[in-house]
């Protein structure tokens, strides 16, 4: 699962900055700081050193620092050489610590070792991986609770309670009937009812976290003209899109991504739902269609009926078979003040005066809210992994659903013990103490290669 050796990399982002950061790792961490800065390193100290390469050219100067196993974030000997940023000094510093007698690490190694070592849970490893990539606050705000520990764990403590209920179920199986507690039965019902409960809660966390890890596909969708660039510009805060009257301007999708009340949203403004058969050409045809497949898989559609539109222009044009949400709203009031859709509680946007789009947004999160506890779709990304055993946590609630429904005759304990046992199996592969070399490769191939 891991290579052995001393590894090296930039820990810091390319580009213009003060300050790059190269990170060594490994038993021969300190000999190669020797080597390249040409002092002693002495943990718990920063050092100013001049950084030499393999033919005693100097490379940069900066600061050395140095962490003694096991106190460091790998649990192995570590130094970095904090060095000027840009292009070329990073570069020559990280060719200097290889040359010394390290390598070049790989995607997430540094966080790889970490785990193995047992410095951190596999949780915090993926808290770690969610923290770098989170596009908006509340993504970050998640990520930080994950890895203080305040969100973790919730599967190693439902797999623990599944095991020790289902460990009592096969021992009661082996004692006379008669010998059990008269509220044995109703007492375990209880136990089953509130393991669902607390895996209802755990899917509902990791689908959460996956909405804000991944984003959420948010697509307006509506027949032509219906002013769904317009509200895209608005809802972007840029001129992103081509807004104009002449029905059809939009043939692709354009999307950008917002932040909607902390929430990473991927905005997609579509070409206008109509009858192909309608459509002026081959590329009008094509978009139509490409705007049916992404309303399919959004998190939430957004219907725009144009206020300035007969009913029959709009009627069976709006997104029919979205997988999640759908939100249908007045657009373009602006231009019928009196329009109809009013009195039917739909409400009233305009992309040109800001009407409705405070409210619009509203919508839209609370939408996500809600999304938080739909069930994963299949092949939406590495269910394992990039949502934390969501899928798994379908299969335990259904699981656990069955046993609730069962009624409580000389069968029950029978049918229980199955069903738990069924859990348990469905659980322990994605418990800390139950890791594959599959989880662990697919989980640290998502890291830079610094991390």
């Amino acid at each position: 699962m891991l290579e052995a050796g001393t590894i090296a990399a930039v820990a810091t982002a390319p580009g213009r900055a003060g300050v790059a950061v190269i990170r060594v790792s490994g038993p021969d961490a300190f000999a190669v700081a020797r080597k390249v800065a040409s002092v002693e390193p002495e943990p718990g100290r920063a050092r100013f050193a001049r950084f030499r390469r393999a033919d005693g050219s100097p490379a940069d100067e900066g600061l050395l620092l140095a962490f003694k196993e096991p106190a460091s974030y790998t649990g192995e000997d570590v130094v970095e050489f904090q060095c000027h940023g840009g292009a070329v000094a990073p570069r020559r510093v990280l060719e200097a610590a290889i040359a010394a007698g390290a390598r070049l690490a790989g995607p997430g190694e540094f966080t790889r070792r970490a785990f193995l070592a047992g410095k951190i849970s596999l949780d915090k490893a993926q808290s770690v991986i969610d923290l770098i990539d989170a596009m908006t606050p509340r993504a970050a705000d998640a990520a930080l609770k994950d890895f203080a520990g305040r969100g973790n764990g919730a599967l190693d403590r439902l797999y623990r309670d599944a095991i020790a209920l289902s460990a009592e179920i096969e021992h009661a199986l082996d004692i006379d009937e008669g010998g059990l507690p008269r509220d044995f039965v109703p007492s375990i019902r209880l136990r089953i009812r509130a393991l669902a409960e607390s895996a209802r809660r755990a899917l509902h966390s990791a689908r959460e976290r996956a909405l804000l890890r991944e984003g959420a596909a948010v697509v307006l969708a509506g027949p032509p003209n219906a002013g769904k660039s317009a509200l895209f510009n608005a809802l972007a805060g840029s001129s992103r899109a081509i807004v104009s009257d002449v029905p059809g301007t939009t043939r692709d999708f354009i999307e950008a991504w917002i932040d909607i009340d902390g929430w990473p949203v991927r905005l997609v403004d579509t070409a206008g739902v109509r009858d192909c058969a309608a459509a002026a050409d081959p590329v009008e045809r094509e978009g139509i269609e490409r705007s049916k497949r992404l309303i399919e898989n959004a998190e939430v559609a957004v219907e725009l009926r144009p206020a300035d539109a007969p009913d029959e222009e709009t009627s069976g044009s709006g997104p029919r078979s979205c997988a999640g949400t759908t939100i249908r709203i007045i657009s373009k009031c602006d231009l019928c003040p009196e329009s109809r859709g009013s009195a039917g509680g739909l409400p009233r946007v305009s992309a040109a005066t800001g009407e409705g789009v405070g409210e619009l947004k509203k919508l839209i999160a609370d939408a996500l809210e809600s999304a938080a506890d739909a069930v994963p779709r299949a092949g939406a990304g590495d269910a394992v992994l990039r949502e934390r055993g969501a899928a798994a946590l379908v299969s335990v609630c259904a699981a656990l659903e069955e046993s609730l429904a069962l009624p409580e005759d000389e069968e029950y304990l029978v049918f229980a013990g199955n069903d738990m046992r069924r859990v348990c199996e469905t659980l322990a592969p994605l418990t800390d103490s139950n890791w594959t070399a599959d989880m662990i490769a697919a989980l640290f191939s998502r890291f830079c290669v610094g991390k």
